[in-house]
């Protein structure tokens, strides 16, 4: 199974922005769209510099593109960087999963699901996600600049979509992303349908594994994903100032 800090870099590398900048370690990503991994400081390697210097550097750059600073911290993250942010007013929220599967082609059956072109797709999960423009063009940019071989999908009911998701392939990993059903369709198999045909994408192009990152609330979510196999991997938090955790 995939160590760790592999996932990591996976999850950093699915969700990269057009911009972004490294500091002692830390990565700082300015995407000014729904998605916090790309519009949040996330402490890949070890510092040199106190925790105190950083924090403030961070709260600049960000304060200078209008942008909140937020922290994504995970259970491997380097020691002591958690409690100093809660200590400095930056408090919890949004926990999530990242979980990976081991590829089972007998647990892949399912609908064919239609694909549209990239320029269509995220229009369509803007609509479900109810995103302001300026998120819909952040999150177009961002997945038109990566060097990265994705499709996404979408199940639609008299011309809209009902459900979306994403694929991205990377060293022989497919991760999901973007998986999203229509509030009063929900419990339908749509969920299931986009999953099982994201994966089969991921398989006939070579894919072993499979990883995504979930709400860790998501109770119905985590038990169709477990459903394909995915067990938890580990976890991963934001940090922020009140009024700014979102």
């Amino acid at each position: 199974m995939t160590d760790a800090r592999r996932l990591e870099e996976l999850t950093l590398n699915s969700s990269a922005p057009p911009g972004q900048l490294l500091y002692d370690g830390w990565l700082l990503r300015f995407s000014p769209g729904k998605a916090k991994r790309a519009r949040s400081v996330n402490a890949v390697y070890p510092s040199r510099l106190p925790f105190g210097e950083k924090l403030a550097y961070c709260e600049a750059v960000y304060g200078e593109r209008g942008l909140p600073a937020i922290f994504r911290v995970s259970e491997h993250t380097e020691p002591g960087l958690d409690a100093f942010l809660e200590a400095n007013g930056y408090g919890t929220f949004d926990a999530t999963d990242v979980r990976i599967a081991v590829l089972d082609p007998g647990r892949l059956a399912g609908p064919e699901v239609a694909s549209p072109r990239l320029e269509e797709w995220f229009d369509m999960v803007g609509e479900l996600r109810g995103s302001p423009i300026a998120h819909r063009t952040s999150h177009l940019a961002r997945l038109a600049s990566l060097p990265l071989a994705m499709t996404g999908v979408a199940i639609l009911e008299d011309g809209s979509p009902v459900a979306t998701g994403l694929a991205i392939l990377e060293d022989g990993h497919v991760g999901l992303f973007d998986v999203v059903t229509r509030e009063g369709v929900r419990r339908r198999g749509h969920g299931r349908a986009v999953v099982a045909a994201l994966l089969r994408w991921g398989w006939s192009l070579g894919a072993r594994h499979a990883y995504l990152q979930v709400d860790s609330a998501n109770a119905p979510a985590i038990a169709m994903y477990e459903a394909f196999g995915f067990v938890r991997a580990y976890g991963y938090w934001y940090r922020g100032r009140p009024g700014e955790q979102q």
